[in-house]
């Protein structure tokens, strides 16, 4: 297996000095906030621990990490322009509305507001694009996008902490030229801009910003750093469930949003984007209330449904994209450049052709379903006994299938609280953040405001930093 060029191996299997080092490393992710909640006690704001991450920075290549940046307000455009096309949503998702509830259900909620026609002309859209890097033998590595998240993307605030751990264990070691590459990235603050941005053009200098919160919440320092730099503003922000908003929210004549006496300028979901955050119908009624309301969703009903694993195979196809950048080649070239292979398994010739193609040889291939949260995708021998269960039914449409990215392993030591140190062979995916507002036709504001690396062990398939498989890493680009 060929290796990434990274830490070299007489720091690596100095075990005096890394046991040194991950001393430090812990005691300077405390310092810098780099905390979540521990699994036993996930509500307790008395018993936490550093967030896991990697002992050393992982090499990335300049040119590849700068393109993700540069695609990220256009795909920023594109997010909102396919929020705003319901022909296309419809079209898009028809197939998967019919086999897939969850989406069946948000689709319903957007049916419903096209039809009232929507309360508010404002629209914050806070994403992240998640790319990994293809590298075959001897090729150059190329970017491959894994998803967008348009809803509840995480680790703004935490990324914001990272880079000066990284400094300080890369000092610690002697590799001060090192420690000078890890790039400054403050997402946090660039999310709460957007935000803030919303809340101004809401127009109510008393209302509130709603974070839409799970009942349990071991990653809530993340949502802390971005909730701060809102605060510092003066911007006053409170944090609910659904069934908060369900049991004290209501509308005025003018559809604007009430919660416990308070006016709402801004909802911002980090809650929502699976079946299981829908604990009852009471769930579902405050998600349509707030939807209703002249509060600035992010993301909006229709953003999120942007956001799902089927549109992203439809831009795939020939000319899609064309349709969102009609006199905008260049950004469509930058766009399809990141895209990889992604296939219909809708009823027909050509979703036949994908089902023959992955149980021929599914080594190759990633099943996904339309699900947020890490986890969910379907490996290896895994595709072919889902397949045969669903080749002759429509319930194959509930998923896409995608090529699978095949990364350079970097090696590296990965710190997690209660784990022995173990030096490990490791996989990065890039996550680029993006922000925009926009009012009626015109786009306030449109920007990339930073961007985070997770790393796991190559054992892990599948899963993010809060499901307990990949931990927070930087960049150290040559």
């Amino acid at each position: 297996m060929r290796m990434a060029q990274g830490i070299p191996d007489e720091v690596l299997m100095n075990s005096a000095l890394i046991k040194e080092l991950a001393e430090g490393a812990k005691d300077s992710a405390v310092t810098q906030g780099v905390l979540m909640r521990l699994q036993e006690t996930p509500n307790s704001s008395e018993v936490v621990s550093f967030a896991p991450f990697t002992l050393f920075p992982t090499p990335v290549p300049k040119a590849v990490f700068s393109q993700a940046l540069a695609v990220q307000t256009h795909y920023n455009t594109l997010v909102d322009k396919i929020s705003q096309d319901a022909d296309f949503l419809q079209e898009a998702l028809a197939s998967t509305i019919a086999v897939d509830d969850f989406t069946a259900r948000l689709f319903k909620i957007h049916q419903q507001i096209l039809k009232e026609g929507r309360s508010q002309s404002i629209v914050l859209g806070l994403n992240r694009s998640d790319y990994m890097l293809d590298q075959r033998e001897n090729d150059t590595p190329s970017l491959k996008q894994i998803e967008i998240n348009t809803i509840a993307a995480s680790f703004g605030g935490l990324s914001s902490r990272t880079p000066d751990v990284h400094r300080h264990i890369l000092k610690m070691a002697g590799r001060l030229e090192e420690s000078e590459r890890i790039l400054d990235n403050n997402p946090a603050a660039g999310l709460a801009r957007a935000i803030a941005k919303a809340w101004e053009l809401y127009g109510s200098e008393k209302a509130v910003i709603v974070f839409l919160v799970e009942d349990v919440q071991r990653n809530i320092f993340d949502q802390r750093f971005v909730e701060y730099e809102l605060w510092k503003r003066n911007i006053h922000v409170i944090r609910l469930r659904f069934e908060d908003v369900f049991k004290a929210g209501s509308l005025d004549q003018d559809k604007r949003l009430f919660v416990d006496g308070k006016e709402v300028a801004v909802v911002y979901f980090r809650n929502g984007y699976m079946p299981d955050n829908y604990t009852s119908e009471q769930s579902w009624d405050a998600r349509l209330l707030m939807e209703r309301s002249r509060a600035v969703k992010c993301p909006d009903i229709s953003t999120h449904l942007a956001g799902t694993k089927k549109v992203q195979q439809v831009l795939a196809r020939p000319g899609v994209l064309d349709r969102f950048f009609p006199d905008q080649p260049q950004a469509v070239q930058q766009i399809r450049a990141t895209f990889a292979g992604l296939y219909t398994l809708d009823m027909g010739p050509e979703g036949d052709k994908t089902v023959s193609m992955a149980l021929a040889a599914p080594e190759r291939f990633v099943l996904k379903p339309q699900r947020e949260g890490g986890g969910n995708n379907i490996y290896g021998s895994e595709i072919c006994q889902v397949l045969e269960q669903v080749k002759e039914s429509t319930g194959r449409t509930a998923y896409i299938l995608m090529d699978k990215i095949h990364p350079t392993p970097v090696r590296n030591y990965l710190m997690r609280q209660g784990s022995p140190l173990k030096l490990s062979n490791c996989l990065s995916e890039l996550g680029v953040f993006g922000a925009y507002v926009r009012q009626g036709k015109d786009m306030v504001t449109n920007e990339c405001v930073g961007h985070l690396l997770r790393t796991k062990s190559s054992e892990h398939s599948d899963g993010g930093v809060s499901a307990g498989v990949a931990v927070l890493d930087n960049p150290l680009l040559f």
